[in-house]
This record gives structure tokens, sequence and C-alpha cells, in this order.
């Protein structure tokens, strides 16, 4: 076996074991995007959502101070 065989043998290997890793790498990037999609599905269904909160609590708030409105005109009366 002269040098060339052996560069030859060394860089196939070497190009072997980064195919692999970049197969193994691109379907773990794969697991986690569809984990992610999953993830953002579940999530509203666990947990409220910032905005809609914020909405219910301010609708909540103007209802009482309808309530505190109304209460403070019949102690004026």
């Amino acid at each position: 076996m002269d040098s060339q065989d052996l560069l030859n043998i060394a860089f196939g290997v070497a190009s072997s074991v980064l195919g692999w890793f970049a197969r193994e790498m691109w379907s773990a990037v794969k697991e986690l995007k569809t984990d992610l999609a999953k993830l953002r599905e579940e999530l509203p269904r666990s947990y409220v959502m910032k905005e809609d909160y914020r909405r219910d609590i301010y609708e909540i708030k103007e209802m009482l101070n309808k309530i505190f409105d109304r209460l403070d005109n019949k102690v004026d009366k």
C-alpha cells in the first residue's frame, strides 16, 4: 500500500463519519421541530396566553368600575 491508498482510506473513513454525524444532526433537528410544533399546539390548552389574560382582566375591571360607580350613585341619593 502506498501513501495515496492510505490517504484515500482515511478520507473515506472521515467522510463516512462526517456523513453519519450530519445525518444524526439532521434527524435530531427534525425531531425537535416536531416536538416544538406539538408543544405549540398543546401549550394553549394548559395555560392561558398573556393577551387573553390581559383582555379578560380588563373586562373584569371594567365591570367592577361600573358596579362601584353605581354604588357611589346610590350612596349619594
